[in-house]
């Protein structure tokens, strides 16, 4: 995928996935903003990418106000002269389950992923509707996000809405040629190696070098960050002009695209309903199939 020309900025790509995102797009011939709230990681992140024959600049920024987001795209443009990719990976965890959680717990996670992400794309649509030549503004969710997630009160809240802005958006910038998808990764992190079905498998995977195991990376859809970069290199080119308004799921050996919410069954009565009539008829009428939710334990093979 060829991306010469094109400037992006990731969000929170010190390390992890966003890093893996970054060097993706560099490699790819995009020139690259790298950020973090992290010096060390920032300064790491430029000298892996620069290291490597692409072009890097790295902004210290703690994603979430205004003024961190004009200074990310300031940076792409006096850098690099445009913007035309913007992704919103930044985020940080306070997990707990509803009745331990405090406001703070709540405020900090929202801050960054949701209003972090709208802060971005805000200031980058500003700029790319300025220029004129359209735009890539990529989102990243979360399956928690899209089945909830126990003790993520905050984090699946967030992770939901940035899909809902992704479809907003999507209708909002069309004029503007700019596509807004939401991506849904799931990959080795610090965060996944505490599922006690993953973990030992990823530091297994870790300390010999071989692969991870079929079941994982199929039935689970789990596999390294850099499976996931090829998902966001897509996203960023111009093969993907006609895709936007879409969550996109991505890991290991799987690709796939998250359904909408819809209405799965509907009933009617004469003159609107009771509710008496609803607890008569919910459990063989609309409610015959309710949804699941959560999402799913992994299902090891027995040995």
């Amino acid at each position: 995928m060829e991306l010469t020309g094109k400037v992006a900025i990731v969000t929170g790509s010190g390390r992890g996935l966003g890093l893996a995102y970054a060097e993706a797009l560099a490699a790819a011939g995009a020139a690259v903003v790298v950020n973090d709230v992290d010096r060390a990681a920032v300064d790491a992140a430029v000298e892996r990418i620069t290291g490597a024959g692409g072009r890097a600049a790295g902004v210290v920024a703690a994603v979430g106000t205004t003024e961190a987001a004009d200074e990310l795209v300031s940076a792409a443009v006096e850098e690099f002269g445009r913007l035309d990719v913007m992704v919103t990976n930044a985020g940080i965890l306070r997990d707990r389950v509803l009745w331990k959680m405090t406001d703070e717990d709540f405020d900090d996670v929202v801050r960054v992923h949701l209003r972090g992400t709208f802060t971005c794309a805000r200031a980058a649509a500003v700029r790319m509707r300025e220029q004129g030549t359209g735009g890539r503004i990529v989102l990243i969710s979360s399956p928690a996000g899209q089945r909830g997630n126990f003790g993520q009160t905050n984090y699946a809240a967030a992770k939901a809405g940035i899909v809902a802005m992704a479809r907003t958006w999507a209708m909002e910038l069309a004029r503007a040629e700019i596509t807004v998808n939401a991506v849904v990764p799931v990959a080795a992190t610090e965060m996944t190696k505490t599922i006690p079905a993953f973990g030992p498998v990823i530091e297994e995977s870790e300390r010999t070098g071989e692969p991870f195991p079929n079941w994982l990376r199929k039935d689970e859809g789990l596999g390294t960050v850099r499976d996931v970069a090829g998902l966001i290199t897509f996203l960023a080119s111009d093969a993907s002009k006609g895709v936007t308004g879409q969550a996109i799921g991505i890991g290991g050996d799987r690709l796939a695209l998250w359904s909408h919410p819809a209405e799965k069954a509907v009933a009617f009565s004469e003159g609107g309903w009771s509710a008496d009539e609803i607890a008569e008829q919910w459990a063989t009428g609309v409610g015959a199939e309710p949804e699941t939710y959560g999402i799913p334990a992994p299902k090891v093979p027995e040995a």
